[in-house]
This record gives structure tokens, sequence and C-alpha cells, in this order.
């Protein structure tokens, strides 16, 4: 039984915290871009101007948190939490500092095989399989998803040459239970990928009143006899997840 309630949490964000020698009054930039892949994300550090600002602790690992500077201007960057708990820390923490934009991407299951390795799916309805999001909003089957943004970011998807598809996603808490029985279902109401943080991200925005946009890149397929793998692990087809990280950053970029 999850027991939904409209009040305010007891606990409050505190937002990220500092090491020493860090400005512990830093308003950070509006507009954040969060990656669940540890590769992309330490490819963007390398190459990129960033300035460590602080980090985010998840209990039992640290995070940094930088502001990037891309093409003269200011986005927080850092790594997304994986699951529903920890991308919705993620969330709090960076809004308590000043974010009020979110570009959260990464790497999806399909339940449609002609979706090609690595390319784009834009969510835009979620069937609440998990248990975080039922604390933000009240329940429901499914939360619709991507209000705002879809017409700018398709923009760039066709100045990059990136093919896309757009459809429902299955947002779910746990991967190894991902059943055929389950897997049938959810594609037979209209699912075409499958991942663990789509409606917890959809809901805690839309109690918190934040904008973001979410996105994936299309990796294992589940629409098959058994199971494969594809892009699945996180160095193969790794010139074509960066172009997807560029993406996220153009997108970023006219959302300032």
């Amino acid at each position: 039984m999850i027991k939904y309630s409209n009040e305010e949490g007891f606990i409050k964000p505190i937002g990220i915290k500092f090491k020493e020698g860090q400005d512990k009054n830093i308003k950070l930039p509006q507009v954040a871009v969060l990656v669940f892949s540890h590769h992309l994300y330490e490819d963007v550090i390398e190459k990129f101007q960033c300035k460590e600002v602080g980090y985010i602790s998840n209990t039992n690992f640290d995070k940094n948190v930088y502001i990037l500077k891309y093409k003269n201007s200011e986005i927080v960057f850092t790594m997304a939490g994986v699951g529903g708990p920890n991308i919705s820390c993620d969330i709090e923490d960076l809004s308590a500092c000043g974010v009020k934009k979110f570009i959260i991407f990464g790497n999806c299951g399909v339940l449609d095989a002609s979706i090609e390795d690595c390319s784009i799916v834009i969510p835009t309805k979620a069937f609440r399989d998990e248990g975080t999001s039922y604390h933000y909003i009240e329940e429901s089957d499914t939360i619709d998803m991507n209000p705002k943004y879809i017409d700018v970011f398709i923009s760039i998807l066709k100045e990059y040459n990136f093919d896309y598809k757009m459809g429902y996603t299955w947002t779910t808490d746990a991967f190894y239970r991902e059943t055929k029985e389950k897997i049938n279902y959810f594609k037979n109401n209209g699912a075409i990928t499958v991942e663990m943080e789509g409606s917890v991200i959809a809901s805690v925005c839309k109690r918190k009143k934040l904008d973001y946009f979410t996105f994936y890149y299309a990796g294992d397929n589940l629409d098959c006899v058994n199971w494969d793998e594809r892009s699945l692990s996180g160095l193969s087809n790794i010139d074509k997840k960066k172009e997807v990280m560029i993406l996220a950053l153009e997108f970023a970029i006219k959302l300032i």
C-alpha cells in the first residue's frame, strides 16, 4: 500500500553540498542537463569547460555538480541518479539551488523491434509501474509527459538528421521482473519503451511546477524471443551516443 499525502514533506531538500573552498551561497543557472551514462558524463567534463561547484550526496556515493560552459552559455551539468528515488532527490536538491528547467536523458529498452539502436524516442505518456511517483501526485495508471518543448527538440533532431519516434513508455522499478507477460501487456497498451525514471521525473516536476524534458536513445530490444542487448553496454556504439549528448546541450541553450 502506498498512502498519498498532499502535505509538504517533513524533511526539506537542502540543495547541493559543498567541499572546502566552494561557494555555499551559489545560485545555479536555471537550466540543467542530467545524463544517466557515466561514460558521457566523463566525456563532457573532459571536453568542455566545466567548473565544479558542489556535489549531490546519495547516501552511499557522491557525484559532482558542474557549471558547464557551452557556446558561451552556462548550464548545470551532473550525472542522473538511476531509479525513481535517486532521480527524485536530484531534482529536489538542484531545484532548491535555483534550477527551474531540467533536461534528463539516457538509455531505454524498446518494446518495438523496428526502433533502431541509438535512435531517439520522445515519451508522451508513462505507465506508472513504480513507487516514487505515487508520493508526488495522486494515484493513476499513467501520467502525461513532456508537456512543453517537443517542437523545439524535434527541430534540433531534424537539424542533426536524427531519426525519432514518439510514444508511451513503461516505467518500472524492477528490471529483472520485466516478464514476458508484462512486456506483452504494456506493449499491447501502447508502450514502445521501458525504463526506470520517466513517470517519476514527470510526477516530481508536476508537483513542484518545474519545466522538464526527458528523452531516450534506444538500447536493448525486448520485442524478440530472447533478450537482445544491442548497445546497452555503455561503450557500445559510443560515438553515436556522444552525438546524442550534443543534442541535449544544443537543446539546453535554447531553453536559457
